[in-house]
């Protein structure tokens, strides 16, 4: 199993862990609300796990206009 970490605006992939077995506290997974890890956590069809998190580009491009929250995909 492995987790694929991807930017959820411009869909950047951030980085993979590989074939190490890690439970959700250490990877923080249970810090989030059921809703949160609902919108984040996917698993695709081979049992790997997909995050949505955000990229240092489009966190730059929010600190600079908030109003880009709005959209779901952004192009940077």
């Amino acid at each position: 199993m492995s987790i694929h970490y991807f930017c959820r605006y411009c869909g950047t992939k951030l980085g993979t862990l590989d074939e190490k077995q890690y439970n959700y506290e250490q990877l923080g997974f249970h810090k989030l609300t059921e809703d949160e890890r609902m919108n984040m956590i996917q698993y695709d069809l081979t049992g790997n796990i997909e995050v949505k998190s955000i990229c240092e580009n489009c966190h730059e491009s929010f600190s600079i206009n908030p109003s880009n929250y709005e959209t779901d995909y952004i192009i940077h």
